[in-house]
């Protein structure tokens, strides 16, 4: 049994900062990808950023993110964490952790119940 909690969000204005956590926790033999994935109002879930665990963690951004979000991970903890800078209203959505585990059974992908993220113009 694999739960990611999702910790963060909530309202903020145009040009402020969040910071977003997830913490994978279960019987979790390894993590390949930890990311974040964002859903709007009648739009679909995109990918947000993304990272790689190992020893060289290498990161994905959405475009329209990059230079403003910053992703990164406390291995020792399993935890992925989302800084989120000069936020914009388009950046409303609900975000959600998503993370790429092996347990006993082979690697599949698992979510968390999203956390709402609220920019205010």
């Amino acid at each position: 049994q694999v739960q990611l909690e999702e910790s963060g969000g909530g309202l903020v204005q145009a040009g402020g900062s969040l910071g977003l956590s997830c913490a994978a926790s279960g019987s979790i033999f390894s993590i390949n990808v930890m990311g974040w994935y964002r859903q709007a109002p009648g739009k679909q879930r995109e990918l947000v950023a993304s990272i790689t665990r190992g020893g060289s963690a290498s990161t994905n951004y959405a475009d329209s993110v990059k230079g403003r979000f910053t992703i990164s991970t406390d291995s020792a903890k399993n935890t992925v964490y989302l800084q989120m800078n000069s936020l914009k209203p388009q950046d409303t959505a609900v975000y959600y952790c998503n993370a790429e585990i092996r347990t006993t059974f082979p690697i599949r992908s698992y979510w968390g119940q999203g956390t709402q993220v609220t920019v205010s113009s």
